[in-house]
């Protein structure tokens, strides 16, 4: 008798498969009754079967993710504070935002030549002071996500001009540092402000692309060497934001590793992605706040399944509320379980899953389609001046919104079984939680961030 049980069946094909559920449908329309269509443009099937799933080859993801915790760096002492006691409790990565410079020394004592990987997220460009924390963190890994085309989408405008902020990008190149990621591509507005999957994994190749280019412009003209591109491309990190839809969001992660490394060998360079990703506010909702402790856990499970090399996690009030005690370490204890408790940490949990590949498969070519119109286009800074990036997401954000307000597109606790005795009071929010109108001239139209739940909530606040 053979061990394996599954022996002593015949095998079924796809076809008997598909002929097997026909009959069952007792003469319904089977394209009409069983297949999804999604705004990606991608068709769900009801089964997916060995004959027929299309896979490829993705490039390895880490062998375990990090969790990373983040910090405000405007309060050096208790940022410092803070950080270190998030180290002790299970954070394995730091995340500092500032939006001047800021007293380094002070923020970093007792952090430095720990085995601790830093990221900065700077709003703003200034040469001396990057320069200095460059050399003040030498012998540690450090992302200083540098992304002058980032800006350019979240504000409208250069951080300087176009000229300077590249004068400025070039000035930091020069002095490359193995252990320093100069460049960051950060891909989460895109999410936030409603691009669908294929259009994120796009424009993420889109965006990144612009620096490849300018990269080889530096080396061609001799400001950079060959050694200090590689080592510049392969210290580039990507952040993306992670959203609710399960397996769409670790196909995308999938298909972006597969398409960047595609990309990179027409540069004969060959590195794999690295990978920063943290949950979507897109869906967070107000009423009923706990239930987003559920979707960034579910967010969370798709980065890891997905290859992401870090993820810091969401607090479940973050954008109403200031930091506190019981959202941060709620946040940080959802990424210690799937670790350490459910040992969810290897990305090739999804190898040979038919779904997934053929998900992954879908994204790709859809993407590639997208980022090759980019490319004929100009490129991506010459679409984002035409309004044709911004153009697309907000058609995308429209069909998400509509569906929203239809119930088709359910958040529990807001649009779908709401609380009618939940009372939340405007005096009562610490953080303003909604769109603000801008006022600022830009060059371009920014991207704004919006949460799907916005216009119910303000209907419902007190």
């Amino acid at each position: 008798m053979s061990n394996n049980l599954f022996d002593e069946f015949d095998p079924v094909s796809a076809a008997q498969w598909k002929q097997k559920i026909q009959f069952d449908l007792k003469g319904a329309d089977y394209n009409k009754s069983l297949l999804t269509h999604t705004t990606e443009g991608i068709t769900i099937n009801p089964f997916y079967h060995k004959d027929t799933y299309k896979h490829l080859d993705i490039p390895q993801g880490p062998d375990a993710f990090m969790i990373c915790q983040s910090f405000y760096a405007g309060k050096e002492k208790a940022a410092g504070h803070l950080a270190k006691d998030a180290v002790k409790r299970g954070a394995e990565s730091l995340k500092f935002v500032a939006d001047k410079p800021f007293d380094y020394s002070r923020l970093l004592n007792g952090l430095l030549n720990k085995n601790i990987p830093f990221f900065f997220q700077l709003n703003f460009l200034n040469t001396d002071f990057i320069k200095e924390l460059k050399d003040f963190l030498k012998g540690n890994e450090v992302y200083f996500n540098i992304d002058l085309i980032g800006n350019l989408v979240k504000t409208g405008n250069w951080f300087i001009s176009n000229q300077k902020d590249h004068q400025v990008l070039k000035e930091l190149l020069k002095d490359t540092v193995k252990t320093h990621g100069i460049l960051g591509v950060d891909v989460s507005l895109y999410q936030n402000a409603g691009a669908h999957a294929v259009q994120q994994v796009a424009y993420a190749l889109a965006h990144a692309s612009e620096y490849l280019n300018y990269l080889n412009d530096l080396n061609e003209g001799g400001s950079i060497s060959k050694d200090d591109l590689d080592s510049i491309v392969k210290q580039m990190m990507f952040t993306f934001s992670i959203g609710s839809n399960y397996f769409f969001e670790i196909a995308k992660l999938r298909a972006f590793r597969f398409l960047w490394d595609l990309l990179l060998k027409e540069y004969q360079l060959d590195y794999n992605a690295r990978i920063y990703t943290q949950p979507s506010l897109r869906n967070k909702t107000l009423f009923d706040a706990h239930v987003n402790m559920l979707r960034t856990t579910s967010e969370s499970m798709s980065a890891v399944f997905g290859g992401a090399d870090y993820i810091g996690n969401l607090s479940y009030d973050a954008f109403f509320k200031k930091k506190n005690e019981f959202g941060e370490r709620i946040s940080r204890n959802q990424l210690i379980i799937l670790k350490e408790e459910s040992n969810l940490k290897n990305a090739d949990f999804t190898k040979g899953a038919y779904y997934i590949e053929d998900l992954t498969y879908e994204i790709s070519k859809r993407s590639l389609e997208i980022f090759k119109e980019i490319e004929k286009g100009g490129g991506f800074v010459k679409q984002l001046f035409k309004g044709v990036i911004q153009r697309k997401i907000k058609e995308s954000a429209g069909k998400k919104q509509k569906q929203f307000d239809a119930v088709d597109l359910v958040l529990l606790g807001s649009n779908k079984y709401p609380d009618p005795d939940e009372e939340i009071l405007k005096d009562n929010l610490e953080l303003y939680p909604f769109v603000r109108k801008r006022l600022s001239k830009t060059i371009i139209e920014p991207l704004v961030p919006v949460r799907l739940s916005e216009k119910l909530e303000k209907r419902r606040l007190i």
